[in-house]
């Protein structure tokens, strides 16, 4: 399992830039960059979800990958040592991105 860095702080799952949904899936299927990439996992996080928010983050977390030009997907799975996923002011999924992602297409 990959080690992950996410800067998507407006997500509900994210705890100190690290996820503590325990599994993620990178979207982004025909993706030849990594802005064509998004954490399809990405939840925005409400004033509510503030004082609520349970579960500590994961330093490693399994992550299924649909970027099918990544050079890091292994039969949909991401066999990157470590990935970031970007996004600091994101309000949607598609406002975020997998900054590891690399196409086999260069």
């Amino acid at each position: 399992m990959p080690m992950l860095s996410c800067s998507a702080i407006t997500c509900v799952y994210n705890k100190d830039e690290l996820c503590s949904k325990g599994d993620i899936t990178v979207g982004g299927s025909n993706a030849k960059t990594s802005d064509e990439t998004c954490c399809e996992s990405f939840k925005e996080r409400t004033s509510q979800d503030y004082s609520n928010s349970e579960g500590k983050g994961c330093k490693t977390i399994k992550v299924d990958c649909e970027a099918q030009e990544c050079v890091y997907n292994d039969n949909c799975k991401c066999d990157a040592a470590k990935i970031g996923i970007g996004g600091s002011s994101a309000c949607r999924c598609e406002e975020t991105k997998c900054g590891t992602f690399q196409c086999t297409c260069k």
